[in-house]
């Protein structure tokens, strides 16, 4: 995208969701790690994460890394609380809220977000973003 004195705005909302269930307990973008969003040809900005377990979860942890294109760097990491769910317990949920300045999120052309989870439980990681 060339670069103007003129204001850019998202062209092409989109909603990405991926389920993430192998134990992966590395910090360094080692092991196995599953593709929420791959920017856009002229880059993306996110807009809110949503985590949300699939069933029962133990105490853990949801790791969200940055890629490069070569190189993955831990950008969160959220605490996964132990919940069996019920008829008047809900399953584990969270949310990371992208317009706030410390979650602010772009990603330029050949990046991508990814996630890991602790433990062996599965968790649907939905992302609200728009491509430029």
């Amino acid at each position: 995208m060339a670069v103007t004195n003129t204001p850019i705005f998202v062209q092409a909302p989109r909603t990405e969701i991926v389920q993430v269930s192998t134990a992966n307990t590395n910090r360094d973008g080692s092991g196995t790690l599953s593709t929420a969003v791959s920017a856009g040809a002229n880059g993306s900005a996110l807009k809110r994460i949503d985590v949300t377990a699939v069933g029962t979860t133990t105490a853990g942890v949801i790791r969200a890394f940055l890629f490069d294109g070569t190189s993955y760097r831990l950008w969160k990491e959220r605490l996964v609380a132990a919940i069996t769910p019920s008829t008047s317990i809900a399953v584990f949920m969270d949310w990371i809220d992208c317009s706030r300045p410390e979650n602010e999120l772009f990603l330029g052309s050949g990046r991508a977000l990814k996630f890991s989870t602790h433990n062996a439980e599965t968790f649907n990681i939905a992302v609200v973003l728009g491509d430029y």
